[in-house]
């Protein structure tokens, strides 16, 4: 009797669950509605902002003496901002906004045009993220949000992003960005970039450490695995522009030549120097990265992909980094404050191992280009948020992001800080 009471509970305790589940997507969805069509939805626009002073900036601050830097570099807390992730600065004013692997999206503002952020706030809290980690820009000042299975498109965010209601477009529906039933809470960070063709490209990561066999047909027909570039306001002429990617969580375009350079994630359960992370580059759609038969030097043994004979199409990585260092995002410098040596080049975080015997990670590292545009050399560039003394993390970059003013931003979702690099000579 007991037992059948127990059963019982539970089945009504999962039913009241997927009821509430239910009510917030449909409130989340009505709330859509009515931003589309420039209606009040009701939510508190009073969005308290974070605090930037106290005992936990003081504290982030002290964190930051323990970064080694090349001579002439500094590092400095600009932003409190909780689980910081990816950042797209705007391009007309002195903001910009950071996505996060939770329900929000931060709105961080600079208004005296000072050295730090005066104001850290949620954007668009009516919208009801989930898992809004992609954030980028249009040429023509779109804010791109990309979710875990949505994309929204907010006009003009940086000049109407006080209240809690905002215009958007929803340039991909919920359920539309992959088959829900493909939904995981695994690899389900996107990212984006706008490409100089003006289309939307967005990063799906795989959902499994490695994909089965028979996922391989759908994967590769929806882009799971992949990158898809799709019209950025109404989600059409979608196409998948890259496979054999096991879970890119960063992507970034050179202004010089236009091709796309993204990070790959490292498969699990291999050993502490297997596979190698990767950073590729693409010249062109339709191009093969080699995953699941192969991921740096190494060939992948589940499900027996070592044992077929490996695909003769593969485009080979640009830069391998070390292995289980969790290379995410990337930017070009296009600056001007930093020496020549890293004008052009490209900076690129690691968020650091979980799954490594003896850590590695948690550093900015810096690679150069040669003159046709490939990789050159890649080297650390800024070190310390792992203690080597403790082997535990003090931080955890996550993106890299360049300035107006030639400094350069890092996100740590870990600290739940954003740093600024800038540079004077020595």
């Amino acid at each position: 009797m007991k037992k059948t009471a127990s059963l019982f509970l539970t089945a009504l305790g999962a039913a009241a669950a997927l009821m509430v589940a239910g009510t917030v997507f449909a409130q989340a969805q009505t709330n859509i509605e009515n931003l589309k069509q420039m209606k009040v939805s009701g939510v508190d626009p009073s969005m308290p902002p974070v605090p930037q002073g106290g005992a936990n900036a003081a504290a982030l601050r002290e964190n930051l003496k323990r970064i080694k830097l090349p001579p002439g570099f500094k590092i400095d807390l600009y932003a409190v901002v909780p689980d910081a992730r990816h950042m797209a600065v705007a391009p007309s004013t002195n903001m910009l906004f950071v996505g996060t692997r939770k329900n929000t999206v931060w709105a961080v503002t600079n208004r005296n045009s000072g050295d730090v952020a005066t104001e850290v706030k949620p954007f668009a809290p009516s919208a009801k993220f989930h898992v809004p980690n992609g954030v980028c820009w249009t040429k023509d000042g779109f804010l791109i949000v990309v979710e875990h299975n949505r994309v929204l498109n907010f006009p003009a965010a940086e000049f109407f992003y006080e209240g809690g209601d905002v215009a958007v477009i929803e340039t991909v529906p919920q359920g539309k960005l992959i088959p829900p039933e493909e939904e995981s809470y695994n690899h389900h960070a996107r990212t984006c970039r706008i490409g100089p063709d003006g289309m939307l490209y967005i990063t799906l990561g795989q959902p499994f450490n490695v994909p089965p066999r028979e996922k391989l047909a759908l994967f590769n027909k929806v882009g799971i695995g992949g990158i898809v570039r799709m019209n950025a306001f109404d989600g059409s002429k979608r196409e998948v522009y890259a496979t054999g990617i096991r879970n890119s969580v960063g992507l970034e375009f050179n202004p010089k030549d236009s091709t796309l350079w993204f990070t790959d994630n490292q498969t699990d359960g291999m050993g502490d120097l297997i596979p190698e992370g990767e950073i590729n580059r693409a010249t062109k759609a339709g191009q093969f990265f080699g995953y699941p038969w192969r991921q740096g030097h190494t060939r992948i043994t589940e499900f027996g992909y070592d044992k077929d004979p490996l695909p003769a199409n593969i485009t080979d990585p640009q830069v391998y980094m070390d292995a289980h260092a969790a290379d995410l995002g990337l930017a070009f410098y296009t600056g001007k404050a930093f020496p020549a040596k890293y004008q052009g080049g490209l900076f690129s975080a690691q968020h650091g191992s979980w799954n490594r015997t003896t850590p590695i990670g948690a550093r900015i590292m810096f690679t150069s280009l040669k003159a046709d545009g490939t990789a050159d050399k890649t080297e650390v560039f800024a070190d310390g948020w792992l203690d080597a003394g403790t082997g535990l993390y003090r931080g955890r970059p996550v993106d890299v992001a360049m300035m107006k003013d030639g400094s350069m931003l890092i996100s740590d979702d870990f600290a739940g800080a954003l740093y600024r690099v800038t540079y004077s000579a020595p």
